[in-house]
């Protein structure tokens, strides 16, 4: 384990539950804070990280690595990772990496290129891509039923402050350019489904910045005009992302020339009306939000057994970060920006 902030503490005690106590779990720590996170992100009275789930530390990476670690789980801050992941894939360790898979493209290609000539599993943490809602709207969208698409609106906000009730929020890496953040890489889940269901875009256009009175020096808002290919058309996508929303909002609205879609994250609700208006509701009714680190850990390490291609490889987070860091530059410039990529269309 690298990091064993609120994500890391929740990919130990998941490791727990699938695993069992006879796994060996060691972590290499910078701040090695002693506080116990609970599921629910408060903190844990009178309990110590290590002693509660049976973790030895290192304060030295090499020290770690010396130990011949099976699996490295990189759950740091995110401009950290790259550097992280590389040395572990150099031990021969096959990688779990928190999404975002880094801040910059720097270094990215080559550690993509040695975990291929190793053979190495590697995945990237993208959860929604377990979410069932999200699996439900990829099939209803294959399915043709909303006829050619025309548009698609997506929004993300949450609250900063709310975040981890645990610690100050201008401490977090979200709120420290430094460590990563801003929302358009700590919300970047959007651009991973959004690009896995439509086909990531060709060009973007951006609004945003530090529009509030947060306490951070990142964006906290961002409006973002993406121009995908879906079945060989040009299809608008729309993405909302905020640090402000109270209460919070997820979602994604498809329209199609025979019907829409809306997917709420918030709701646990997938409703689709048709051409004569009459609406269809699935609901996911007692989705616990930790079920989905769960399965796609279990994901993971059914891959490090079979040696299968995960669900989400670096080359998919490498994508969704070249969309991000497209978001960005659009931002800086005022600018339309196309990406440095051929875009990857979905056939509809």
């Amino acid at each position: 384990m690298i990091g064993l902030g609120g994500v890391g503490q929740r990919h130990v005690r998941n490791l727990r539950t699938l695993l069992g106590d006879d796994a060996d779990l060691i972590a290499y720590r910078v701040r090695r804070l002693p506080q116990v996170l609970t599921p629910e992100l408060s903190i844990a009275p009178d309990a110590d990280v290590e002693t509660r789930y049976g973790v030895r530390s290192f304060s030295d990476l090499d020290a770690a690595l010396a130990e011949k670690p099976d699996l490295a789980f990189i759950a740091n801050p995110s401009s950290m990772h790259v550097e992280a992941a590389t040395a572990c894939a150099l031990a021969g360790c096959d990688l779990f990496i928190e999404k975002p898979l880094s801040d910059s493209t720097a270094g990215l290609d080559a550690l993509i290129a040695l975990v291929e000539e190793r053979r190495l599993v590697a995945m990237v943490g993208y959860q929604l891509r377990f979410h069932p809602g999200v699996a439900a709207l990829f099939e209803l969208v294959r399915s043709g039923v909303l006829g050619r698409l025309l548009s698609v609106r997506a929004t993300v906000g949450e609250y900063l402050p709310n975040w981890h009730r645990y610690e100050d929020y201008r401490a977090m890496y979200a709120a420290r350019a430094e460590l990563g953040g801003g929302v358009i890489l700590s919300q970047i889940h959007e651009f991973d489904y959004l690009g896995w269901i439509f086909g990531t875009p060709s060009r973007l256009f951006a609004l945003g910045g530090h529009w509030s009175d947060l306490e951070v020096d990142v964006e906290d808002t961002a409006s973002i005009l993406m121009q995908c290919t879906y079945a060989g058309r040009p299809l608008p996508v729309h993405l909302l992302q905020d640090y402000l929303q109270r209460p919070p909002s997820r979602s994604c609205e498809v329209v199609g020339d025979r019907g829409k879609a809306v997917l709420d994250l918030a709701d646990l609700s997938l409703t689709m009306w048709d051409a004569e208006g009459t609406a269809t509701v699935q609901r996911f009714d007692g989705l616990e939000r930790n079920q989905l680190f769960l399965d796609e850990v279990g994901h993971f390490l059914r891959c490090v057994t079979t040696r299968e291609r995960p669900r989400v490889d670096l080359r998919a987070g490498r994508e969704s970060l070249r969309t991000a860091l497209a978001v960005k530059e659009a931002l800086r410039t005022g600018e339309i920006v196309v990406l440095d990529r051929e875009a990857v269309p979905r056939a509809g």
